[in-house]
């Protein structure tokens, strides 16, 4: 008995975030050790369809870098990166697109659609929905696109007809050549352009790390001191640069997730508490989980 009343309690929590997410746009990049373990995977599509079920508009962006790694040995081609990103050549960029949009996409698809959810897979080619130009960068990136345009008539038309959009961060130019741009860029820059509610980042760590323990809100006034005094670092830094961008360009609030612990999209979403870092623009420690 007590164990239902319990689940009960749990209902009962969620139900003022379901209220306030209602209707709004929640986006989700979807990498890290969630899309690789089956168990974590399937406890991140399974929140992503309920999201979807109780009135939410999930958008997911994907990454898929262990992959690319591994089909660039296996035809022995050699990457680098700087500051997080692949230097991108024609041949690299050959095989990120074959990985990202022939094999992870689909696959995603699938897995969503088989338990009940309803998903179509883009790449950021498909109707411009991304519109990049090369990003400029002291060390030439190669093909590493920066996003210019963010098509939404063809998002809006997806999730109003009932479909959650799982988007591969393949971008294109006017004169239609590929690049490949960071996931984390990607999901900020649709976040944006959605207006969205929420920005999550699924990746694999507990959240951003303070001196002692991990930092459960972060004001985006903190975030250069923080990192002028070596609090955030390496790459962390680019995610949390992201989630400044997502607030200045209008979403509600960003969070950096765990994607290594089972339902921790919904755990974040329908929590007082939370479990990852939430970055957002309230001076507040705890004022920006709770509902209004």
């Amino acid at each position: 008995m007590s164990s239902a009343t319990d689940k009960a309690r749990v209902l009962v929590e969620a139900l003022p975030y379901i209220r306030r997410f209602h209707g709004k746009y929640i986006v989700v990049k979807y990498g890290g050790n969630a899309m690789i373990d089956e168990e974590l995977k399937s406890a991140v599509i399974k929140d992503l369809i309920l999201m979807q079920l109780v009135g939410m508009k999930p958008v997911i962006v994907h990454g898929g870098g262990p992959e690319i790694n591994l089909m660039l040995a296996k035809l022995s081609i050699e990457s680098s990166f700087v500051d997080g990103l692949r230097i991108t050549d024609e041949n690299i960029m050959e095989v990120v697109e074959m990985v990202l949009v022939g094999k992870v996409n689909p696959e995603i698809i699938r897995h969503i659609n088989s338990i009940g959810g309803k998903a179509v897979g883009l790449s950021g080619k498909d109707g411009k929905l991304l519109l990049c130009e090369k990003k400029q960068a002291e060390v030439d990136l190669g093909m590493v696109g920066q996003i210019k345009e963010v098509n939404t008539e063809l998002l809006y038309t997806l999730v109003e007809n009932g479909y959650m959009p799982v988007i591969a961060p393949i971008g294109v130019d006017e004169a239609g050549h590929s690049y490949n741009i960071n996931a984390d860029e990607a999901a900020s820059k649709i976040a944006s352009a959605l207006n969205a509610e929420r920005l999550i980042l699924l990746t694999n760590v507990t959240g951003i790390m303070g001196k002692e323990d991990y930092i459960t809100y972060l004001n985006i006034a903190d975030v250069s001191q923080l990192i002028e005094g070596g609090i955030i670092t390496g790459g962390m830094i680019p995610k949390v640069n992201c989630c400044v961008d997502a607030i200045a360009g209008g979403v509600g609030s960003t969070h950096i997730l765990d994607g290594r612990i089972e339902h921790s999209v919904l755990l974040e979403l329908f929590t007082r508490e939370g479990i990852g870092t939430m970055v957002g623009s309230m001076r507040h420690t705890r004022e920006g989980r709770i509902p209004s």
